[in-house]
C-alpha cells in the first residue's frame, strides 16, 4: 500500500477516535447539564418562595403564623418561568392535593433511540433530586425540592449530541481532506527519489536530485546521491581493474603462445625429423619394415599435434578482429567452423548495421563472445542450426548487440549460474565495457545476448 494512503488512513482513524471522544464528552456534558438546571431551578424557586414567605409573615403578624406557605400565589406563570424545561418542583411540607409544578417538557428535542436511552441510563445513572431550604433564618419555612424528568433529560442529551455531531463531522471531513492534501504534497518528492533509485537499478548511478524542503527528504536525497556517486566510482574502478586483468590475460596468452611456439614447435619439429630419418634408414633394410611403419605413425602423430598446436596458437594470439576488422573476422570465423564441421549444424551469420566503425577493444570483445558462444553450442548441445546475429544500433542507444541462438534444447536455468571459464570471461569482458549479458530460453534451445555500448 502507498505511504500516502497509509498516512491518510491513520489520520482518518485518529479523526474518528477524536469524533467518538467528542460525542462521548457531549453526551456526558448534556446529561450533567440537567443536574445543573435542576439545582438552578430549585434555587430560583426557593428565592421566590422566600419573598412570599416574608410577605405572608408580615401580613399575619398578629395572627397565627403556622402554615404560611404554600400560598396560591406561588403557582403562577412567573414561577413557571423560573423552572427549566423538564424539571419538576414541589414544596415541602406538601399541602393537601398539592402537585409538583413542572416546566415545559413537551417538544424537548427529538425522541432518542432506545439503545441510546438504555445506554445513557445504564452508564450515567439517574438524576438525584435537589432540596433547597426556603430561608436560612427560618428553618420551619419549608423547602423546595426539584427533580429532573428522566425522559426529558435523555431527550436533551440526544438533541445536544445531534447539534454537536453535525459540526464535528464537518470539521472532521475538512481536517481529513486538508491533511490528506498536505500529506500528498509533502510526500510528492518521494517519487523523484524512487525514480532515481530505479534509474540506478538500470545502471544510471550518477543521478542529481532536486533540493527538498523537508529535512528528512533532503537527507534521503543526499544519501541517494552519495550512494550513486560511490556506485559510479566503484563501477569505474571495477571496469579499470577488469580491463587491466584482461590486458594481463592477453599478455599471458601471447607469452604462452611464444613459449609453445618456441619450445613445443622446435621439439615437435625435431621429433618429426627423427621420425623421417628412422623411416628413411629402415627403408634400406627390408627386414626392418616394422620400424619403418612405427616411424611413419610417429610422423603422423607429430603432424596432428603440430596442427593442434597451430590452432591453439591462433586462438591465443590477437584475434583477427584487430587485423581484419570485425565483419571480416566474423565471416572468417564462421567459414572456419563450417569447414571444420561439415556434418555438424548449419551456422547462419546475420550482420546488421554499419560495422566498419567498430574496432579496438569492442571489436575484440565481440569476436571473443561470438567465438565462445559458437564453441559452446557446437560442443555442449545437439543443435542442428545456430544463428549468430551482430547488430549495430545507432541513435540514442549507440550499442553493439551480439546474439547467438541454437536449437539444441539446452536449459537456460542451468546455463545462467554456470561457473564455466568461458561464460565468466564473457561477463568480465562485457562488464569492463559497461555492457550487459543475458541468457534466456528460446523455443527449442538457448539464447545468449550481449549488449556493448559503443561509447566505451
Amino acid at each position: 500500500m502507498r505511504l500516502v494512503l497509509q498516512l491518510v488512513g491513520r489520520l482518518i482513524l485518529i479523526v474518528a477516535l477524536c469524533l467518538g471522544a467528542t460525542t462521548l464528552w457531549a453526551t456526558i456534558d448534556a446529561y450533567r447539564s440537567v443536574d445543573r438546571a435542576t439545582e438552578a431551578s430549585a434555587q430560583r424557586v426557593a428565592l421566590a418562595m422566600e419573598a412570599l414567605y416574608w410577605r405572608e409573615l408580615l401580613l399575619r403578624s398578629n395572627r397565627t403564623r403556622e402554615r404560611l406557605l404554600p400560598v396560591p400565589e406561588w403557582r403562577t406563570i412567573e414561577t413557571m418561568k423560573l423552572i427549566s424545561p423538564g424539571i419538576c418542583v414541589q414544596f415541602e411540607p406538601m399541602g393537601a392535593f398539592e402537585k409538583p409544578l413542572c416546566g415545559q417538557s413537551k417538544g424537548i428535542g427529538l425522541s432518542p433511540p432506545r439503545w441510546f436511552a438504555a445506554g445513557v441510563q445504564t452508564l450515567l445513572g439517574n438524576h438525584p433530586p435537589v432540596v433547597v431550604p426556603i430561608s436560612a433564618r427560618a428553618a420551619d419555612a419549608g423547602t423546595v425540592s426539584a427533580t429532573a424528568d428522566a425522559d426529558a433529560a435523555i431527550a436533551l442529551a440526544w438533541e445536544r449530541i445531534l447539534d454537536n455531531i453535525g459540526v464535528a463531522l464537518l470539521m472532521a471531513v475538512a481536517i481529513a481532506l486538508l491533511a490528506s492534501l498536505v500529506i500528498a504534497h509533502t510526500l510528492a518528492p518521494a517519487r523523484s527519489i524512487v525514480a532515481a533509485l530505479q534509474r540506478m537499478a538500470h545502471g544510471e548511478y550518477r543521478t542529481q536530485l532536486p533540493a527538498f524542503r523537508s529535512m528528512e527528504l533532503a537527507m534521503i536525497g543526499r544519501a541517494v546521491t552519495d550512494l550513486g556517486d560511490r556506485l559510479t566510482q566503484a563501477m569505474e574502478e571495477r571496469a579499470a581493474l577488469t580491463e587491466r586483468m584482461l590486458e594481463i590475460r592477453n599478455d599471458e596468452r601471447r607469452a604462452l603462445a611464444r613459449e609453445l611456439h618456441d619450445e613445443f614447435g622446435q621439439n615437435l619439429s625435431a621429433i618429426l625429423a627423427f621420425a623421417n630419418t628412422i623411416e628413411l634408414a629402415s627403408a634400406r633394410h627390408p627386414d626392418q619394415s616394422g620400424i619403418k611403419q612405427d616411424a611413419r605413425m610417429i610422423s603422423q602423430a607429430t603432424h596432428r599435434i603440430m596442427a593442434c598446436l597451430r590452432g591453439t596458437l591462433n586462438r591465443l594470439r590477437h584475434p583477427p578482429a584487430e587485423e581484419l576488422g570485425l565483419e571480416a573476422s566474423l565471416i572468417n570465423l564462421v567459414e572456419s567452423w563450417r569447414s571444420q564441421n561439415a556434418a555438424r549444424p548449419s551456422i547462419q551469420l546475420d550482420l546488421q548495421g554499419d560495422l566498419a566503425g567498430v574496432h579496438g577493444v569492442v571489436a575484440v570483445t565481440a569476436y571473443r563472445i561470438a567465438q565462445e558462444c559458437l564453441t559452446n553450442s557446437l560442443r555442449h548441445s545437439a543443435a542442428r542450426e545456430i544463428l549468430l546475429r551482430i547488430e549495430r544500433r545507432a541513435g540514442a542507444e549507440n550499442a553493439l548487440l551480439i546474439r547467438v541462438e541454437d536449437d539444441g534444447g539446452g536449459d537456460a536455468a542451468k546455463v545462467m549460474p554456470s561457473e564455466g571459464i568461458g561464460l565468466i570471461g564473457i561477463r568480465e569482458r562485457v562488464a569492463a565495457l559497461g555492457g550487459s549479458v543475458s541468457i534466456a530460453r528460446e523455443t527449442r534451445g538457448v539464447s545468449v545476448a550481449a549488449t556493448i555500448p559503443l561509447a566505451a
